[in-house]
């Protein structure tokens, strides 16, 4: 038998962020980078991937690869893991057109798009979603400071009906947060079509998952980590083994050019830095340079600039930052590697070829720290941190590296 709940991520970053919140909740949870599932026995298997940076067609091409990993497990729910701000386009991250590929694959009972995830601050109310932002206020989504100008996939649009109805998923059912607190209506509600499920609180959600085990079938959910709090039930604090502290120096590598990250940033003394220029990343062999220049146990902070323009797509510009990544690893050792930003971040594991990673430790809102699975005892069991670009306190970096 296998997992009872798989759940894909759009991003990596996002993807961790799951896997800590089914992990504190004392699920054996694992989430695996490649095309294969682990033989542990699993009740959460996790599925990172790159889906949040693909247009559609790519996007459905990495299911169909990735499907008989999933109907092998046959879960009894289907969470695709998206971002809690709901950030995507028709033509770019479409939430729609991948949840309607799932639909097809997976033919679930239920289907419902969650709305809001308290823990971050984000709240659906009505169907309109609304993000605290850097400066600790709630916004709504198309008026967010950040979100509203995402380089990418700028929210224009605060329903999340008619932002999903344009990238092709038709919501007809939704359920609004007041009636929320009679699970028995919204199981029945829920029964009646796809639908679009606000949640402003923590009872919200408690509520939700009232009315979900009160329905027998497949049930495929969209949302963020949200839904991985709904279906783990109560936080514990699971165990933690120690480990040895490792040779070499921390690599963070920030690709995220939110202001949040730049921030972390500007906050992160003591670390060599590299602002990575357009023309710096194209130049061939700049990693094993650097590396030469490096004294040993040099802590170093590799950051895109927020203003440049780099002049490729999301995908491409992911893959330059991973080769950079993977090459200064190859020549410099390294302790500890931190990653802010989802895109790169899926690239750069990929890139440095972990099967699977599980939960380590929190480390702050919205970022965790994992341990990598890796056939090379160099990187097998490399402490590694995950973040979104819009996640994470200011002292971020420095307190990773004090710690690692």
């Amino acid at each position: 038998m296998g997992a009872r709940i798989v759940f894909i991520g759009d991003d990596f970053t996002g993807a961790s962020d799951s896997l800590a919140a089914y992990a504190r909740r004392g699920l054996r949870a694992r989430l695996v980078t490649g095309d294969s599932a682990p033989r542990d026995a699993l009740d959460v298997l996790g599925i990172a991937t790159d889906l949040r940076s693909l247009p559609p067609a790519p996007a459905l091409e990495t299911l169909q690869r990735l499907w008989p990993m999933v109907e092998a497990e046959a879960p009894e729910v289907l969470h695709f893991k998206v971002c809690s701000t709901f950030d995507s386009a028709p033509g770019i991250g479409s939430i729609g057109a991948v949840a309607g590929q799932l639909q097809r694959l997976y033919q679930p009972d239920i289907l419902a798009v969650i709305g809001g995830q308290p823990s971050l601050g984000r709240h659906c109310a009505f169907g309109t979603l609304f993000a605290r932002g850097p400066d600790g206020s709630v916004h709504r989504i198309d008026r967010h400071p950040v979100m509203a100008r995402h380089p990418v996939t700028p929210m224009g649009e605060a329903d999340l009906s008619r932002h999903l109805v344009a990238q092709g998923l038709d919501l007809p059912v939704r359920i609004a947060a007041p009636d929320l607190s009679d699970p028995s209506r919204v199981a029945a509600q829920l029964t009646k079509g796809a639908a679009l499920v606000d949640v402003m609180s923590h009872q919200d959600q408690a509520h939700i998952r009232a009315a979900l085990d009160q329905l027998p079938g497949r049930k495929l959910l969209i949302g963020a980590s949200s839904v991985a709090e709904i279906l783990g039930g109560d936080f514990s604090d699971p165990p933690r083994p120690r480990q040895a502290r490792r040779d070499g120096g921390v690599l963070l590598f920030a690709g995220s050019r939110s202001s949040v990250a730049a921030a972390q940033v500007d906050a992160a003394p003591g670390f060599h830095r590299i602002p990575l220029s357009p023309a710096l990343l194209s130049e061939t062999g700049l990693a094993g340079r650097i590396a030469a220049t490096l004294p040993p146990g040099q802590d170093v902070l590799v950051h895109l600039m927020p203003e440049a323009e780099y002049r490729h797509d999301p995908a491409a510009l992911a893959d330059l930052c991973a080769a950079f990544v993977r090459d200064l690893m190859a020549a410099y050792p390294v302790r500890a590697l931190g990653l802010a930003g989802g895109d790169t971040s899926s690239r750069i594991v990929a890139h440095l070829g972990f099967d699977a990673l599980d939960f380590d430790r929190d480390f702050g809102q919205g970022a965790c720290v994992c341990r990598g699975l890796h056939a090379n005892q160099r990187l097998d069991a490399l402490p590694i941190l995950l973040k979104g670009g819009q996640m994470g306190a200011p002292s971020l970096f420095r307190d990773f590296a004090e710690a690692y």
